[in-house]
């Protein structure tokens, strides 16, 4: 807002002010005397800038975000504890119920017994907040004697563990809230609900999708991929745990059927021509980062149909890439369509030479 009130632009002008029969040379009495001034005038409109740009929600970040929202009603959303699923099986492989509140180990993590869902089967919440816990897997020690437990492994994850929200996804939520203004029910509203809760990447809204009264809620995960089923009940259980009664957030006689995304895969075959700077298993990683990051980014827009050419380009941008040929998803030389309540997830991605 302030970009041309620069120290040279304001030195010039106090300048311009001084009889040019005066001597205005640096070095001069009339140049030193203003160049001071001139600076801390500059710095004003430096921090005069700051000022306006931590107030406006489009720029403001870290505290000043939170406060410039906090007017809508609206909160970042704070680091959640990953619900993971636990195995447990005594001598001869048979399921063992382990108690509630028992605590184990992996990985330098700790993860506390919270609800069972069957006979040895349990939830476990990672007591260490954020994404961490969603990463490790296999075989956990228990910190405190179980009588009869031979194995116990951490499998599934449940509910993602999320981190606190960055500047840019909290400001991305604010701005779909205040562009799309809830109204009694509207579409906007089931959107703004279903990204209350813990877990959801992107919502689908699909009114009358059953006959009247009915409203259908698609949900992909912080992944951009389909929801769990224990993610998909949180969000039926917070918006309409019983039909049409109005004890959640949807209105009396709503009939809301919350479910997860189809996932769509995308296999990848190519054969590529390196140019030596990276090995064939670099290349092929790398290829699958860059093309899960744009299937996350595509997720739920616009246009979540899977382009052949933009694949294409992205392989050709990966390092130690020179040219490919026979690039193929899903067995075709074509686009991949992806319709409304799908999202499309990397499959396989095999490269050759």
């Amino acid at each position: 807002m302030y970009e041309d009130q620069t120290y040279k632009a304001i030195l010039q002008r106090m300048l311009n002010r001084v009889p040019d029969d005066i001597d205005k040379r640096p070095g001069s009495i009339i140049y030193d005397a203003l160049a001071p001034a001139a600076l801390e005038l500059a710095n004003v409109f430096i921090a005069l800038d700051a000022g306006h740009r931590a107030v406006l929600p489009s720029t403001a970040t870290d505290e000043n975000l939170d406060a410039a929202t906090e007017a809508f009603g609206m909160t970042r959303k704070q680091a959640n504890f990953a619900i993971r699923k636990g195995l447990f099986y005594g001598a001869s492989n048979v399921p063992l119920d382990v108690p509630i509140g028992s605590r184990f180990s992996l990985a330098g993590l700790n993860y506390i017994v919270i609800l069972k869902l069957s006979a040895g089967q349990f939830e476990l919440q990672c007591e260490t907040a954020g994404k961490i816990g969603n990463q490790n897997f296999g075989t956990i020690l228990p910190l405190d004697y179980i009588n009869g437990l031979v194995t116990a492994s951490l499998t599934d994850v449940l509910i993602l563990g999320e981190d606190t929200e960055t500047d840019e996804e909290y400001r991305e939520r604010f701005l779909q809230q205040v562009r799309l203004p809830s109204a009694s029910g509207n579409k906007a509203d089931y959107m703004k609900w279903a990204l209350e809760v813990d877990g959801v990447g992107g919502v689908q809204v699909k009114p009358l999708w059953n006959g009247p009264g009915t409203v259908k809620v698609i949900i992909i995960d912080s992944s951009k991929h389909p929801a769990s089923p224990q993610l998909v009940q949180n969000i039926q259980n917070y918006i309409s745990p019983t039909t049409g009664t109005g004890e959640g957030k949807a209105p009396i006689g709503a009939n809301v059927t919350v479910t997860a995304a189809t996932a769509v895969t995308i296999n990848v075959t190519a054969t590529v021509v390196r140019n030596g700077i990276s090995s064939l298993a670099q290349i092929e990683a790398d290829f699958e980062e860059a093309m899960s990051s744009h299937l996350s980014g595509i997720a739920f827009g616009t246009d979540p149909s899977v382009k052949y050419a933009k694949l294409g380009a992205l392989l050709l941008d990966v390092l130690g890439v020179q040219d490919y040929t026979s690039l193929q998803l899903n067995g075709t030389n074509g686009n991949i369509s992806v319709s409304e309540g799908s999202v499309a997830v990397k499959g396989s991605v095999v490269l050759s030479e």
